[in-house]
C-alpha cells in the first residue's frame, strides 16, 4: 500500500486524465466503465516502478446524462450513468484508488445542465414555475430574433426559442445544455450541495468544467465583433467574448466555491479556464481569499495567435516565463500537453514525421516544470488521433466545429483485435495496432518506460517534486531551466526543439544526466556547464554537490 499524501498533496502530484468511455470495458459492450478502471489501477500505481506512479486520476463526466455531449450534459449530479456502473461501483473505485495511494477527481459541470435535468424540465414548464429563474430566459427582440448576438461555442446562436412559453433560453454550448443562472442564490446553493454529496463519499476533488462562464454580464449586452476574425475561421471566434467569458463576477463565485472545498481538508479544485496568463492567475484568488487550488494552463496546446502552439524554444520559454510571473506564490501552474478536446500531441507535432520524438522530449518538459502535470490517457504510449469514418463519428461538435472523436478513441493495451480494451465492438474505432502498452511494457527505450522512469525520478528528487524554478534560459533551439529545493541538489532541465544537435548552457558547471530521451546518455557526467543534446532531445541533469 502506498501512503497517500496529506493536505497539499496536489503540489507534488502527477495526475492522469481518464476518458471513462475509452479506458477499459469490463462487460463487452464496447464502452469503458468504472469496473474496467478498477481493473487497470495497478497499471497507474501499484507502488512499484513497474507502474506509472500516478498520484491522482481525473475522470471525465460519469454522471447520468442523455449523452448529447458525452456527459457534459448532466441530468443528475448525484448518481452514476448506467453505462459506467452504479454508485456502489463508484464507491469501490474510490476505495481501490485510496488503497493504492491514488486520489480521485470527478468532473463537475456547473455552467449548464442537460435539457432533461428535472430542474430544467420544471423551468421550461411555465413562466411561473418556481424554477423558471434557475436558467436564463429572455423575451425575443421586437422582430422575434434572439435577445443578443452571442454565439454558441459549438457554432450557431447561443439561444433557442421555446414556443410553449414564448421566450428564449441561453445555452453556451448545445441547445441540449441550457445555462444555469448562477445569479439566483438557490442555484448556487443547490450546485454547491452536489459537491458536498461527493465529498461525503470520499472523492478527493473536482476538475471544474468551463468555470469562466458561470456568470455573465447581468444585462446580457451584445459582444463586439472580433476584428481579427476572417471568413473560414471557426464561427465561435467571430466575436470577442467580453460579456460571457471570464466576466469579473466569476472570480467572486470561484471563491465561494473554494470555501466548500475547504470544508473538507485535502480536497482540490482544478479549473478548466481560458485566457491570458494574467486571466488564468485571477482564478487562484489571493492568499486571504483563495480561489482555485489549480487553474489549467493550456498554452502548450494552444494559445492566442496559435491554433497549435509551435514546438519552438522561444515560444515554450515565453509560456513558462508568463506562468511563473503571474501564478501567485501560494500555488503553482498546472500544465497539460493533451486533453479530450484537442488533437493529440503526437498528431499536432507530426508535420515532419517526428511527432513521436517530440513527445519524448515533451514528457521531460512537462514533468520537469514547477507545476501539477496532467497526463491524458494514452499520452504515455504516444497514441495519435484516429481517422474516424463518417458513419462511426459521434461527437456533436462536428456539425458546426471540429469533431473531437479522433483524440477520444479507446486505450490500446495490446495488439489483439479488441486491443485489450473490449471483447465487443468499441464505441469508437481503434487506431493501428501500434502503439500499445504490451509492446512498450518491456522495452526500456519505449515512451512508456520513459514516462515511468521520469515520474518515479520526479518523486525521488525533491528539487523536481517541490523545488522553485530559476535560471530560465536557452536560445532559438533550446529552452533550459533549473529547479532547486532546500537540502537537495539542483536539477537542470534542457530541451532541444530543433531537428539538429544543439548545445545547452546549464546553470551549474558539473552534474550527472539522470534521464534523457536518448537512454544511452543516462548517468553521463556533464562538465563545463554545457550539455550536448541530440535532435529533438531532452534531459534532466542533477548538479554535483
Amino acid at each position: 500500500m502506498v501512503a497517500a499524501p496529506q493536505d497539499g498533496w496536489w503540489r507534488e502530484a502527477v495526475c492522469y486524465q481518464i476518458y471513462p468511455r475509452s479506458f477499459q470495458d469490463s462487460n463487452g459492450d464496447g464502452i469503458g466503465d468504472l469496473e474496467g478502471i478498477i481493473r487497470r489501477l495497478d497499471y497507474l500505481n501499484d507502488g512499484t516502478h513497474r507502474s506509472l506512479g500516478i498520484d491522482a486520476v481525473w475522470l471525465s463526466p460519469t454522471f447520468p446524462s442523455p449523452m448529447a455531449d458525452f456527459g457534459y450534459d448532466v441530468s443528475d449530479y448525484c448518481d452514476v450513468h448506467p453505462d459506467f456502473g452504479s454508485l456502489e461501483t463508484m464507491d469501490r473505485l474510490i476505495a481501490e484508488c485510496h488503497r493504492r495511494g491514488i486520489r480521485l477527481l470527478l468532473d463537475w459541470v456547473p455552467n449548464h445542465t442537460s435539457d432533461r435535468h428535472p430542474w430544467f424540465l420544471e423551468s421550461r414548464s411555465s413562466r411561473n414555475n418556481p424554477r423558471r429563474d434557475w436558467y436564463i430566459w429572455r423575451d425575443p427582440k421586437p422582430d422575434g430574433s434572439p435577445p443578443n448576438n452571442w454565439r454558441s461555442v459549438f457554432g450557431g446562436p447561443a439561444w433557442t426559442f421555446d414556443e410553449a412559453t414564448g421566450q428564449y433560453y441561453l445555452h453556451s454550448f448545445l441547445k441540449e445544455q441550457p445555462d444555469l443562472n448562477w445569479r439566483n442564490p438557490d442555484v448556487e446553493a443547490a450546485m454547491l450541495q452536489t459537491l458536498r454529496f461527493w465529498f461525503e463519499r470520499g472523492v478527493d476533488g473536482f476538475r471544474i468544467d468551463v468555470i469562466g462562464r458561470i456568470l455573465k454580464h447581468p444585462d446580457l449586452p451584445d459582444n463586439p465583433p472580433n476584428p481579427a476574425w476572417r471568413p473560414g475561421d471557426r464561427e465561435r471566434f467571430s466575436q470577442l467574448w467580453i460579456h460571457n467569458h471570464n466576466y469579473p463576477d466569476v472570480f467572486d463565485a470561484v471563491k465561494r466555491i473554494r470555501r466548500v472545498f475547504d470544508e473538507y481538508p485535502g480536497r482540490v479544485a482544478v479549473g478548466e479556464v481560458f485566457g491570458s496568463p494574467a486571466e488564468i492567475a485571477r482564478f487562484y484568488g489571493t492568499a486571504e481569499a483563495p480561489g482555485l487550488h489549480l487553474a489549467f494552463n493550456f498554452h502548450f496546446i494552444h494559445e492566442e495567435g496559435h491554433v497549435v502552439t509551435p514546438w519552438e524554444a522561444p515560444v515554450l520559454r515565453r509560456i513558462i516565463a508568463n506562468a511563473e510571473a503571474t501564478v501567485p506564490p501560494f500555488s503553482q501552474p498546472c500544465f497539460a500537453l493533451n486533453n479530450h478536446d484537442r488533437s493529440r500531441f503526437v498528431t499536432r507535432h507530426n508535420y515532419d514525421g517526428r511527432g513521436y520524438e517530440r513527445a519524448r522530449a515533451a514528457a521531460l518538459l512537462l514533468l520537469g516544470l514547477r507545476n501539477t502535470p496532467f497526463i491524458y490517457y494514452g499520452e504515455e504510449i504516444g497514441m495519435a488521433d484516429v481517422d474516424i469514418p463518417p458513419e462511426r463519428q459521434q461527437d456533436p461538435a462536428r456539425f458546426r466545429s471540429i469533431g473531437r472523436d479522433p483524440e477520444r478513441t479507446p486505450m490500446q493495451w495490446d495488439s489483439t483485435p479488441g486491443r485489450g480494451f473490449t471483447t465487443g465492438e468499441p464505441w469508437l474505432p481503434f487506431g493501428p495496432l501500434s502503439p500499445n502498452v504490451a509492446e512498450q511494457d518491456g522495452d526500456p527505450d519505449s515512451l512508456l518506460s520513459l514516462y515511468r522512469r521520469a515520474i518515479w525520478l520526479r518523486k525521488e528528487l525533491p528539487s523536481l517534486s517541490r523545488g522553485a524554478l530559476f535560471a530560465l534560459g536557452g536560445d532559438d533551439r533550446t529552452v533550459t531551466w533549473a529547479r532547486s529545493a532546500a537540502n537537495a541538489p539542483a536539477v537542470a532541465v534542457a530541451v532541444n526543439t530543433s531537428a539538429e544537435p544543439a548545445s545547452a548552457a546549464l546553470p551549474f558547471d558539473a552534474g550527472r544526466v539522470a534521464i534523457s530521451t536518448d537512454r544511452s546518455h543516462d548517468d553521463a557526467r556533464v562538465r563545463g556547464g554545457r550539455l550536448e543534446l541530440p535532435p529533438l532531445g531532452a534531459a534532466w541533469v542533477v548538479a554535483s554537490l
